[in-house]
């Protein structure tokens, strides 16, 4: 029987082995159903998923077509959103529903926001009543929200108790709390959180002491509506483990555990490093045409600020024709303010991402980058001056192109940092579309300003 097959407990990295996936590829081609059980049963869910990744699409909807009910609901907290979908329209509502409640409520549900909508009124009819009020509180809030990272589990306790009557609760209570939690968080009679309590403190302290005497006041009180980047801010500001949730009346509803933080910022980090480079997160299994639909529209953008600053080489044609240097070091010197350009914007970027650089400090910073450009561009004047008259034999030249590298430069910070910053007062997301304006603008300095000093300087 399926059901009796016996598994074997496998060690961790082994999904990542290419002979593991060999087989798990094989035994999907062969539709080998005791075979996949063998190979996928024994592992951590977390492996589960990522051999699920590792495989190709077809292979993994086959194992999902196969196995189903039998593999562990929590792979699908683990799979990447666009291979979860695909695993969630394979799988029947029921088996869905299932999973959903055995998960925690934050997993539970980042699960059914992935869910089409028709389906989802499905799973939530095959669900119990506790996980469909859970699930359907959680969606009501906005996507990138610490609702929806909010854990509904928790473990509170009356601040009128002492250690030993907390104990004997949470032992009586056992298939009633989390399974993992950091803290014991103390309320008043209305159920607002008045303090919180590590566990570790629990356990080395004496039954009879009251609750109040060990607790500390809570640092932070997360709201469901606020940003879960700024939830993450506070996390790394506090060094928090957990976080009591609460309402507009204050009363404790939930918690934000430290697990999730991570999951936040390695998202945040990667969303802004793709969204640096103008792409979006088409995920692993996407084809070729929806990458290349993620890619395309900022490809025409920059095709756009590309023609314009070719336009500035077009109105000096005539002095590119009399001297072949310029079109020589002309790219030399855009290229170097555009790198100077891209650091800028790298440290503005994440420095807004992480609620650095704020509207107090603006200015400060703005300052810097201006100063950092200006000094860099002295010292690499002084060096592309040197190669551009020991190459062309030319003091003239030499002196144009170190002035334009030193304006370029000096343009190339302030834009780094100004570009950013205007978006973020605009509304947009300042990681989206940065790196194609900065590069515009480093572009046409570098060869307005190269090409018409070197017309005033060298041509004259």
């Amino acid at each position: 029987m399926a059901g009796e097959e016996q598994t074997i407990r496998r060690p961790e990295g082994l999904a990542r082995d290419p002979h593991f996936i060999a087989s798990l590829v094989g035994a999907a081609g062969d539709r080998d159903a005791p075979l996949l059980r063998r190979l996928l049963l024994g592992l951590s869910a977390p492996d589960v998923a990522e051999a699920l990744e590792q495989a190709p699409l077809e292979s993994a909807r086959t194992v999902v077509k196969l196995l189903g009910a039998d593999l562990p609901p929590e792979i699908l907290a683990f799979l990447s959103w666009d291979l979860r979908e695909e695993v969630l329209a394979l799988l029947p509502p029921e088996v869905v529903a299932r999973a959903l409640g055995q998960l925690d409520t934050d997993d539970a549900a980042a699960v059914a926001a992935d869910i089409a909508e028709d389906r989802l009124d499905q799973v939530l009819a095959a669900a119990d009543q506790d996980t469909r009020l859970a699930v359907q509180e959680a969606l009501s809030f906005e996507e990138e929200t610490a609702g929806r990272l909010m854990q509904r589990e928790f473990v509170a306790a009356p601040d009128f108790w002492n250690v030993g009557q907390v104990i004997d609760k949470l032992r009586a209570s056992a298939d009633d709390i989390p399974e993992v939690f950091f803290e014991i968080y103390v309320v008043d009679l209305a159920m607002r959180p008045v303090g919180a309590v590590p566990v570790s403190r629990f356990l080395r302290t004496p039954r009879e002491t009251p609750v109040r005497a060990i607790m500390s006041v809570p640092q932070t009180l997360i709201r469901p509506q606020m940003d879960r980047e700024e939830v993450a801010v506070l996390f790394q500001k506090y060094h928090l483990t957990s976080a009591p949730v609460v309402d507009d009346a204050g009363r404790l509803t939930g918690m934000v555990t430290v697990d999730d933080i991570v999951d936040v910022v390695t998202e945040e980090s990667q969303e802004d490093l793709l969204k640096l480079s103008g792409v979006s997160d088409a995920g692993q299994n996407a084809g070729v045409l929806r990458s290349m639909l993620t890619r395309a529209p900022w490809i025409g953008v920059n095709l756009a600020t590309a023609l314009v600053s070719s336009s500035v080489i077009a109105v000096f044609a005539d002095e590119i024709k009399a001297l072949v240097a310029l079109a020589v070091l002309m790219p030399v010197i855009a290229s170097m303010g555009g790198n100077a350009g891209t650091q800028a914007l790298a440290v503005a970027v994440r420095a807004i991402a992480a609620r650095e650089l704020t509207g107090v400090n603006a200015a400060r910073m703005i300052a810097r980058e201006g100063l950092t450009g200006l000094s860099n561009g002295l010292l690499f004047a002084l060096l592309l001056g040197g190669l551009a008259f020991a190459w062309f034999g030319m003091a003239d030249l030499a002196a144009a192109a170190g002035l334009a590298v030193l304006i370029n430069f000096t343009c190339a910070g302030l834009t780094g940092i100004l570009v950013p910053l205007t978006l973020q007062r605009a509304g947009a997301d300042p990681a989206v579309s940065s790196s194609v304006f900065v590069t515009f603008v480093t572009d046409l300095v570098g060869f307005f300003s190269f090409l018409g000093l070197a017309s005033l300087i060298v041509l004259v």
